[in-house]
């Protein structure tokens, strides 16, 4: 097995350069371990004497989706506590009698829910966590589920709080107990950070209220509003974390520290769930762009300017963490970046 490492180091040093992003950690490998890694650029810009590092940690953004709420929904589908295919509102009591109620967890898993296309929890429900809460679960539907494909960060929100409820425990109590702590994700959290750890952290955009870039702080909104705890973001993340968890993924049939969720649910997962509606999904995955479906190559991104792909076929995963937002939110630059990583790490 080869990789076209020149090539990806080349590629991602002329992200720098373009100011795309500050600076870069990036690793390819399969079940055995990294194959290929490295770093390019700077933590931050305006400390030019700070290098990326391979243990910069990074606001994982929509990562967190797949690191705490996906693996917390696939142990409890492991463990017998939740069916896919049942209309939440039929087990669990804060949906009964509201449109909730109606959709199931696959349906959230494969954005065909119908749920609102945006969060807006302050200017919706206020600041009070329990509000919100009552907000989120009892809100009408924008569409009605199995109708389309339409891409909500509700869905990991309401995930999140349906896997509180079905395990009896917080989120980040979740994810650690199932996930993380098993897997010796040690690095791996819900922010805010403590300082010590916030010093190694990628900084992602400024904040107006202080004028500095935001540094151990979620970066998103909702999850700076719920505490940091949140299923759509929050969590904070670092390279080598992201290899045993993808490591995991592609052999969790052998792997000798069983976490709460396995092959089935990976399998379950990185298949298309969607039918004929486009875009095609698996659960909370979806085909690599520019990659067809039977090419076997999935992705989820973050916001921030994280990614990470994984291919069961190929017995291959690949990383790629930037701080892309220090600079800017528009993602057409990093999409082409990403999209040729893709190609170096796979083809």
């Amino acid at each position: 097995m080869t990789y076209a490492i020149e090539r990806i180091e080349q590629l991602l040093g002329e992200g720098v350069r373009d100011k795309v992003y500050p600076g870069a950690v990036w690793a390819v490998g399969d079940a055995e371990g990294i194959r290929a890694s490295g770093t390019t650029g700077v933590l931050d810009p305006d400390e030019p004497e700070a290098s990326m590092r391979p243990d910069t940690v990074f606001d994982a953004a929509s990562l967190t989706k797949i690191l705490a709420v996906w693996s917390s929904i696939g142990a409890l589908w492991e463990e017998g506590k939740l069916e896919l295919d049942v209309a939440v509102g039929s087990f669990w009591p804060e949906v009964a009698g509201h449109p909730l109620g109606a959709v199931t967890a696959r349906q959230l898993l494969t954005h065909t829910a119908g749920a609102p296309l945006r969060a807006q929890l302050k200017n919706l429900y206020g600041t009070d966590a329990q509000d919100i809460r009552d907000g989120v679960l009892h809100e009408a539907l924008h569409r009605r589920p199995g109708e389309a494909v339409e891409y909500t960060d509700r869905a990991a929100l309401i995930l999140g709080y349906l896997a509180e409820y079905l395990s009896g425990q917080s989120l980040n109590h979740v994810a650690e107990e199932r996930t993380w702590q098993p897997l010796g994700m040690d690095a791996t959290r819900f922010g805010p950070l403590p300082a010590e750890i916030a010093a190694r952290c990628a900084p992602t955009e400024l904040d107006q209220d202080t004028d500095t870039h935001l540094k151990g702080i979620a970066h998103d909104f909702s999850a700076r509003l719920l505490g940091g705890v949140c299923g759509i973001a929050g969590a904070f993340t670092v390279l080598d974390d992201l290899t045993v968890f993808l490591r995991y993924m592609l052999d969790s049939a052998t792997a000798p520290a069983r976490t709460g969720f396995g092959p089935d649910w990976v399998a379950e997962s990185l298949t298309v769930q969607t039918g004929g509606l486009e875009p095609v999904r698996g659960l909370f995955w979806h085909p690599a762009p520019g990659a067809a479906p039977a090419e076997d190559v999935w992705v989820h991104y973050g916001f921030t300017g994280t990614g990470m792909w994984i291919s069961p076929g190929q017995r291959r995963w690949a990383i790629l963490l930037t701080n892309k937002l220090y600079y800017t939110r528009d993602r057409r630059p990093l999409t082409d970046i990403r999209n040729s990583f893709r190609g170096l790490a796979f083809d």
